[in-house]
């Protein structure tokens, strides 16, 4: 069926991993074959396929089963063998001009011993110029006293 084989190559083509839909095979078939397919006759390749085991069923979706794969990948790896072309002789290399020997890296210096800084009397200096802990005020709760009242 012609139908099938296009949507085989369309499914192959669209590289869907979870399935193509309809919609997108038959957008594929349009823009790459500019052939249209009627909704039946898709319809009926689809449910073909699915029974013969060329296609899987994945929710709305269809992808192909592992069988055409392999038949797949047999069909084209002739095809990739069979046109070798013979490798394009080398051409030899030109001859290498002379460059001047490296100069050696400059040894290393050795670390300067670290001095020893006396310590600054602006430290104690830094300590008073804090600015003082901010006090915290705490209103006094005013409390309201109840009436009583008496009963006659």
């Amino acid at each position: 069926m012609a139908t099938i084989a296009l949507v085989k190559e369309s499914i192959l083509a669209l590289k869907d991993r979870t399935g193509s839909s309809v919609i997108a095979i038959n957008k594929w078939i349009e823009s790459e074959k500019k052939t249209e397919i009627k909704k039946h006759i898709m319809k009926a390749a689809l449910k073909n396929g699915v029974e013969k085991g060329i296609l899987v069923m994945v929710k709305n979706s269809y992808k192909l089963s592992a069988d055409a794969k392999k038949e797949i990948s047999k069909a084209s790896a002739p095809k990739k063998a069979a046109p070798k072309k013979k490798a394009a002789p080398k051409k030899k290399a030109a001859p290498k001009k002379k460059t001047a020997p490296k100069k050696k890296a400059a040894p290393k210096k050795k670390a300067a011993p670290k001095k020893k800084t006396a310590p600054k009397k602006a430290s104690a200096a830094s300590k008073k110029k804090k600015a003082p802990a901010k006090k915290t005020t705490t209103k006094k709760k005013t409390t309201t006293k109840k009436k009583t009242t008496t009963k006659k």
